[in-house]
């Protein structure tokens, strides 16, 4: 178990803005992570990151523990009856990648989702009109007392990218519901999601993927673009002109400035539309 006092976050999250974690920890295996968290003191608060891809760290950084699942906790492996098993930090396009190789079709839009397994599974990621919910079969947790249990995708509770996850637990495995498909299809169906993400979003800065939940009827950046926000600047930070339902760090912007104006945009909308945008990108710790 690998514990940093101010742990830089903005190394790795995609905006590259934020301060630090009080304490950055990358446990090596469930043992130790369950170990560690029984032996904390339940008042500090625990939270995870897995690419930090859906992430704004404020300024002032993050206090208690931030825990980084390794390398060592992102295997995948393929189970019989068109299964795919996962460690809590494999990235999205790694279990399609396998599903693919092994002939596993319905896991496709994962590779479109910039995160990881246990992100996607508490947050229920969705891309291409398919959503965690639909491909999850269990997932393994450990609660924030350190207690380790495997809940079936019912107890999760999904809704539109939510799910009733406890504060402080983290999914560390989950079991994922495919269908027999030809290789050759399940890339060409990949190989189509990548060419989509490449024309419409920004994926080539430093962003942080969908801003807002699309609501009910309606896509965000439509809200967003009727109300003249495309292009629109504050600071550092920038509504995407390519899709604006992204924004974008263009160099210097802080996490400050990267919130304030993704507050500005939802009062625009507010104002021209009504309807009062949610965020879906979550933003952690304390201004600074």
């Amino acid at each position: 178990m690998d514990i940093q006092p101010n742990g830089s976050l903005a190394a790795f999250i995609w905006f590259k803005t934020g301060g630090p974690a009080e304490w950055l920890a990358r446990p090596d295996s469930v043992e130790s992570l369950a170990a560690f968290l029984a032996g904390l003191d339940p008042a500090v608060p625990v939270m995870a990151v897995g690419l930090g891809s859906n992430l704004i760290v404020r300024d002032g950084g993050v206090p208690g523990v931030v825990v980084r699942l390794p390398k060592a906790m992102a295997d995948v492996r393929v189970e019989p009856g068109h299964r795919v098993r996962a460690g809590g930090g494999a990235a999205g396009i790694k279990v399609s990648s396998a599903a693919r190789d092994a002939g596993i079709d319905g896991l496709s839009f994962l590779s479109g989702i910039p995160g990881t397994v246990g992100g996607a599974a508490r947050m229920n990621a969705g891309a291409y009109g398919r959503e965690t919910a639909d491909v999850l079969v269990e997932a393994t947790l450990v609660l924030r007392d350190g207690t380790v249990e495997t809940w079936p995708a019912e107890r999760f509770g999904y809704t539109y990218r939510h799910s009733e996850l406890p504060e402080g637990a983290i999914v560390v495995e989950a079991l994922f519901q495919g269908h027999p498909g030809a290789p050759s299809d399940i890339a060409a169906e990949m190989e189509r999601i990548a060419a989509a993400r490449e024309a419409t979003q920004p994926t080539r800065t430093r962003t942080g993927g969908s801003t807002f939940k699309n609501p009910p009827g309606d896509k965000a950046w439509r809200l967003i673009d009727a109300a003249g926000c495309r292009g629109l600047t504050l600071g550092g930070a920038q509504v995407s002109e390519k899709h604006c339902n992204f924004l974008l760090n263009l160099g210097n912007a802080s996490s400050a400035d990267i919130e304030a104006l993704g507050e500005e945009v939802r009062r625009r909308v507010r104002e021209h539309s009504g309807v009062e945008l949610e965020w879906e990108i979550q933003r952690v710790g304390v201004k600074g």
